[in-house]
């Protein structure tokens, strides 16, 4: 029996949602979502109310894995610098991998449009626990304005992700750390 097989129809419908909503947008059908996880449209109904509640639910499991990926390997004695720029090297490894279609969780903000949407509200925490982050950071790091440069570092992070996700742009020159530390050494941060 495979790992597929003995997850719960629950866990199969969120990994299927997480797997095709980032691919093909969240748009996809309830049909297709149905038969990437292997349950019935019925069962899928017994588990979530909605399909927008089960996608909210996909991006709200996935934010812990999300937030590990671009929290330094060892935070306790990574300077405030190197924990931001450590974010941003991750965009770029990741950007060149060749299923990556940008943040997904700006992916759903940008094609959901409708802040109340369940999906929404979830992805909105996840860039505001980004948004916190490089905020904390910024102030630990000695920033002038650290609300203003967590700001700046949120536009540049979903400003890349999305061009890379779009395939417009290539972030394994370093441009997003370029301009990153072009962005932190204004602000006055060590």
């Amino acid at each position: 029996m495979t790992t597929a097989e003995k997850a719960s129809p629950r866990d199969r419908l969120l990994d299927a949602a997480a797997r095709l909503s980032y691919r093909d947008g969240v748009s996809i059908g309830i049909e297709a979502l149905c038969r990437e996880a292997g349950v019935s449209k019925r069962s899928m109904y017994q588990l979530f109310d909605s399909k927008d509640e089960m996608l909210a639910a996909s991006l709200e499991r996935r934010m812990p894995g999300y937030q590990a990926r671009l929290t330094h390997p060892d935070p306790a004695s990574a300077t405030p610098r190197e924990s931001i720029l450590y974010v941003f090297e991750q965009l770029e490894k990741r950007s060149v991998e060749p299923g990556y279609h940008g943040c997904p969780y700006l992916a759903v903000l940008v094609e959901v449009k409708d802040p109340e949407h369940p999906a929404s509200v979830v992805a909105r925490e996840a860039k505001d626990v980004l948004l916190s982050t490089f905020r904390t950071a910024a102030e630990r790091g000695g920033a002038r304005d650290p609300e203003l440069l967590a700001r700046q570092l949120l536009l540049v992070f979903d400003g890349a992700s999305a061009r890379a996700g779009a395939r417009v742009e290539h972030l394994d020159d370093g441009l997003t750390t370029t301009t990153v530390t072009a962005l932190l050494d204004a602000s006055g941060m060590r």
